[in-house]
């Protein structure tokens, strides 16, 4: 049996009470030479005054004879902020997929033998293999000894070399400078430099990350401040990734929601966006505006028109922008294409490229890496205050640096093997199938959600997710209503126990009143989601036959 987590101690009573004796509850023995005096009940014996009539409500005597100690962090004594902080993507419906996957495991009886989880872009768990070229650097990086080894490729060896000559004692096991290590966030710059055909990138406002999601919080640490009608607000899509809501709920910011166009295939609307902007400053002070593109849930890819617009409106507002970038690479549909917005910020001319403030945010989590565990990234900030980069690097510091071979992943992002290098052929196949088979997956589950009556999916231009908008009968949504469910999540969880397929409600990324969605990712492999797609096909089908 456990021992209680609390502080407790029995009383051993003798006739005279001064001379009352002390054990530690648990550890007790009747030899009195392995007893373990309590200072806070020997005083206590000695004045006869117990702590609560001291004014001291910290001890109390039960009436087993037991000193109990109450909690110094309850739930009315914690961060109140914490308490609003909510992750749909690892809520309750997973939490009740992990419960029955073990239930399967012991034998329980279920009407299926698996659960698919959907809910998540984590690309290796879902079976997409790694990019060999990666895999055999960081393995050279992790033990150097097989860098005298000839079955690596010289170029890997050469990475390899290169990276831990920039780590302290040669080994990815030593911290970094808390900004990254220079020579990668080096190559991070010309990467950038060539993706966006040359405009310049200083290294200097490169910060490597753990995961973008790191970059993310910590610009909204500088941006938030201010109390009552002055507070940060920071404007978000609806719907949005809950990282943002989350990181704001935390921080105390207030949430400024602007809603996507799901009629235009998730668009952004200039319009939305000045009617959001002037309702927030009714009652907050919005600073920032966050953009995902190409976007997450929504899997929409942002024309260049859009992010021209979008950035003449923060030129306007005096708004500092955010762009996640992360699944810059995962483009799919024809006639789209990603587009960065420090590019076409440039592009717009120093009117604008002097001026807005900028942090984009890349991560080696997605695209064709997948690489999730080793939470790599980079965040560039563009005209920003330089008393405000001070802090930004002071902020950074605190957290020493992130992971190393999260760092030595990201270079190898930045700097793949290159036409000639023995490695080359293979990355680039290897890269090829994989946005390639993405790309297939995409279209399927379109095609087949778009067969189902009552669910409408919108092109899967990008990213990893599709968004698609489910039609509930409304005694369903009633009967969600009155368990205290949202509907969604109500059909959700009833998805998860009929079937074994984990998906995530929309309403955890927010979506306009009325409306209900469900997130699932691209990510399985095609036969198992072709299953997957087929039996959220029957499931709706018998649920509006069976609510109806």
């Amino acid at each position: 049996m456990d021992r209680p987590v609390r502080t407790s101690f029995r009383v051993i009573r003798s006739k005279d009470f001064p001379s009352i004796s002390y054990e530690k509850k648990g550890l007790g023995s009747s030899d009195p030479r392995e007893r373990e005096e309590c200072a806070t009940c020997k005083n206590i014996a000695r004045s006869g005054v117990s702590e609560r009539r001291r004014g001291l409500a910290q001890e109390k005597m039960t009436e087993n004879g037991v000193f109990s100690r109450d909690k110094v962090l309850t739930i009315d004594t914690m961060n109140p902020t914490v308490k609003n902080v909510e992750y749909a993507v690892r809520g309750p419906i997973v939490q009740r997929a992990m419960q029955i996957e073990k239930e399967l495991r012991e034998g329980v009886k279920k009407p299926f033998t698996e659960v698919i989880k959907a809910n998540i872009g984590d690309a290796h768990a879902m079976g997409q293999q790694p990019i060999t070229f990666f895999r055999q650097v960081l393995a050279l990086c992790s033990y150097p000894e097989l860098l005298n080894e000839n079955m690596f490729p010289e170029d890997a060896k050469n990475r390899a070399r290169r990276i831990l000559q920039a780590c302290g004692g040669g080994s990815v096991g030593a911290y970094s400078a808390s900004q990254g290590i220079d020579c990668v966030r080096q190559d991070v710059a010309r990467y950038i430099e060539r993706r966006d055909g040359g405009v310049p990138c200083d290294p200097d406002n490169v910060y490597l990350t753990t995961g973008a999601s790191d970059g993310i919080v910590t610009m909204l640490k500088l941006l938030v401040c201010g109390e009552g009608a002055s507070r940060t607000g920071v404007m978000i899509s609806i719907p949005q990734y809950p990282l943002y809501s989350a990181a704001l709920a935390e921080l105390g910011a207030v949430q400024v929601n602007y809603y996507l166009n799901e009629e235009k295939c998730w668009s952004m609307d200039l319009s939305e966006l000045e009617s959001s902007l002037a309702e927030a400053r009714k009652h907050c002070n919005p600073k920032a505006l966050c953009i995902i593109n190409p976007g997450n849930p929504t899997g929409q890819v942002q024309s260049r028109q859009c992010i021209e617009g979008v950035i003449r409106f923060a030129a306007k507002e005096r708004l500092f922008l955010m762009a996640d970038e992360v699944y810059q690479d995962n483009v799919y549909a024809e006639g789209c294409q990603f587009h960065s917005f420090k590019k076409v910020l440039f592009e717009l001319g120093p009117e604008y490229s002097d001026n807005v403030e900028l942090a984009s945010f890349h991560s080696t989590s997605k695209c064709y890496m997948g690489e999730c565990g080793f939470r790599g990234g980079y965040m560039e900030v563009i005209n920003m205050d330089a008393e405000v980069q001070a802090q930004l690097s002071k902020l950074v510091s605190v957290r020493l640096c992130p992971p190393v071979p999260g760092q030595a992943l990201m270079d190898l992002v930045v700097n793949s093997p290159q036409p000639g290098e023995p490695s080359h052929i293979t990355f680039m196949k290897e890269r090829t199938a994989t946005l390639s088979l993405l790309a297939e997956k995409a279209k399927l589950t379109e095609q087949i959600l778009n067969t189902v009556p009552g669910i409408t999916c919108n092109p899967v231009q990008g990213a990893m997710y599709s968004f698609p908008n489910i039609s509930l009968p409304e005694k369903s949504i009633k009967e969600a209503k009155a368990l205290g469910q949202a509907p969604d999540m109500f059909y959700c969880m009833k998805l998860l126990e009929e079937t074994g397929i984990c998906l995530v409600p929309g309403s955890g990324f927010g979506q306009k009143d009325g409306t209900y969605h469900f997130r699932m990712t691209i990510l399985p492999p095609t036969d198992k989601l072709k299953i997957l797609l087929a039996k959220v096909k029957e499931f709706h089908q018998k649920f509006t036959q069976q609510y109806s």
